[in-house]
């Protein structure tokens, strides 16, 4: 497989009039074709970390080309954003060439560093997950991938990287965070099933990259366009390395439908060898876990196979994050709180506004007795006078 860290290098000696090799390259083709090209004008290297200076001018290019030519499919499936290149010095002498690139989002980062990686590099502990071979090194922090080679290394390589890491500039929100699907991948389960190799693990995010990665599955029964995320990765057999392969749709009723479709892709497979998109890897075996589809498939034993898939299970985390409204201002229990105060008011004001008409009233009447208020004309009214004896009146003859 070509490394990216070699691809790159070779494309950044190439001579700068080719289009999006570098940033002015590529500001006189859009000015050629009578448009701008855009480069983003913000910078990912920064001028100094660790005793490192920046040395000459920075080289941006958009063009997935200029980063891996043989690849550029696979980093426009992983979200390839742009490519920055610089040159680094040291006052001892020592220099650093460093490439990074930056992707949509940390999924991207981390899907170009599994295509990448390789059993023959080593792990190293930089940014979120690093490779070195020689002196050369490999590694992500979020959503940008860094390519790093040194004229010669020391001891505090590795530190002075881990610095760099620290001042990359992430993006944010929910691009920031790193894909779920890999994690499920089973380590070592015991002494009896098969151990997972180191630096084979690919994560996967469209079709060209699928046929790249020698997956038992090809990427006609993957669909990709329904928003489809593989990972896969080698697995030390009593019988020789095998593949375990994990398929994560977006619902389970979609992972259900494609699950059959491969099933019977594996079925005209047998029958009739080489017309059908399942590779011929040997023995073959599949199951579904909620959304997502595994399938063993090598020169596995039943019960190898059955102890991997058993490993995974899928469980739905559901996450509530709908506003419960619960400030002071939505609050029932502070509602009912101030009705009360409320009514509390009103029942206030309705007593003093009694007890002063009453108290006014009673100081007009000693002020001004029979004046304004209880004055005889104004307190009279029509009597019947039942009390009174009935006057005889005489009768017509």
């Amino acid at each position: 497989m070509v490394f990216l860290l070699c691809a790159m290098g070779l494309a950044a000696e190439q001579p700068a009039a080719r289009s999006g090799r570098s940033q002015v390259s590529a500001q006189e083709t859009g000015k050629n074709l009578g448009r701008p090209v855009a480069v983003s004008a913000v910078a990912v290297l920064p001028d100094q970390f660790g005793g490192w200076a920046i040395k000459g001018a920075v080289d941006r290019s958009e063009d997935p080309a200029a980063a891996d030519a043989a690849n550029a499919p696979v980093l426009k499936e992983y979200g390839f954003v742009r490519l920055e290149k610089a040159a680094y010095t040291r006052d001892d002498g020592r220099n650093l060439t460093i490439r990074a690139v930056v992707f949509e989002d940390t999924s991207g980062a981390y899907g170009a560093f599994t295509y990448y990686d390789s059993p023959d590099m080593e792990e190293e502990t930089i940014g979120e997950q690093g490779a070195f071979q020689n002196s050369r090194v490999l590694f992500y922090q979020g959503n940008v991938l860094v390519d790093a080679v040194f004229d010669r290394t020391s001891v505090m390589s590795a530190s002075q990287l881990r610095q760099l890491a620290g001042l990359l500039p992430q993006v944010e929100g929910g691009k920031r965070n790193a894909p779920s699907l890999p994690g499920y991948l089973p380590k070592r389960i015991s002494d009896s099933t098969p151990a997972l190799e180191r630096s084979t693990t690919k994560y996967v995010l469209g079709p060209v990259t699928l046929d790249r990665v020698s997956a038992p599955l090809a990427a006609g029964v993957v669909d990709f366009k329904s928003g489809a995320e593989v990972v896969m990765a080698k697995y030390a057999a009593k019988a020789g390395d095998s593949t375990l392969m994990l398929v994560e749709y977006p619902t389970p009723q979609i992972a259900a439908e494609w699950l059959r479709q491969i099933d019977a892709a594996h079925k005209i497979t047998q029958q009739q060898p080489g017309v059908a998109p399942i590779v011929d890897v040997g023995p073959f075996f599949d199951a579904r876990t909620g959304p997502i589809i595994v399938i063993a498939a090598g020169p596995l034993s039943q019960s190898e196979a059955r102890s991997l898939m058993a490993a995974i299970s899928y469980e739905a985390d559901v996450t509530w994050n709908e506003n419960t409204y619960v400030s002071k201002k939505d609050n029932l229990a502070n509602f009912l709180f101030n009705a009360i105060v409320l009514c509390g008011i009103v029942v206030g004001l309705a007593l003093v506004a009694g007890v002063a008409f009453g108290g006014l009233r009673v100081l007009v009447k000693r002020l001004f007795p029979d004046s304004v208020f209880d004055r005889p004309e104004a307190v009279e009214f029509i009597s019947l006078h039942l009390e009174d004896t009935p006057r005889s009146v005489p009768r017509e003859r």
